[in-house]
């Protein structure tokens, strides 16, 4: 999504580094892919603040739009809390390398990131917005 949407730029990938595994890997908080969802909405309907009516539609879009990809999410696949999803708790010792080897997150982890951007292409060509930002 990132390219698609003209955020070219290495630091914005790295913002969604802390979701993994929720948040900092504490996963009593939304899966990875619900939160940076959220902010890839933000960055893509980013505008000028000083355009007040601008900014106003922008932020309702934002709202509208993560409120909706999250109760598609919740609804596809039961809940978005992160622990919840995968069923195991990396706060416990070796359990995130019991995650790694044991392959959920190939069979759980990247359709949760397939739907998802699956969902952000949609938004965007429903509501006929799917252009390159500036």
């Amino acid at each position: 999504m990132w390219e698609a949407y003209g955020l070219e730029n290495e630091d914005f990938l790295w913002t969604g580094i802390p979701f993994l595994g929720g948040i900092g890997g504490y996963q009593d908080a939304p899966c990875g892919v619900v939160s940076a969802s959220a902010i890839c909405l933000g960055l893509r309907h980013r505008c000028p603040l000083s355009d007040k009516a601008q900014a106003k539609q922008a932020r309702h879009a934002v709202r509208m739009f993560s409120a909706q990809i999250v109760t598609e999410f919740k609804q596809k696949f039961g809940d978005i809390n992160c622990q919840a999803l995968i069923g195991m708790d990396f706060s416990k010792p070796g359990e995130y390398q019991k995650f790694l080897e044991s392959g959920i997150w190939k069979d759980k982890c990247e359709k949760y990131v397939e739907f998802m951007i699956e969902k952000l292409y949609g938004l965007e060509e429903d509501q006929g917005l799917f252009v390159q930002a500036p």
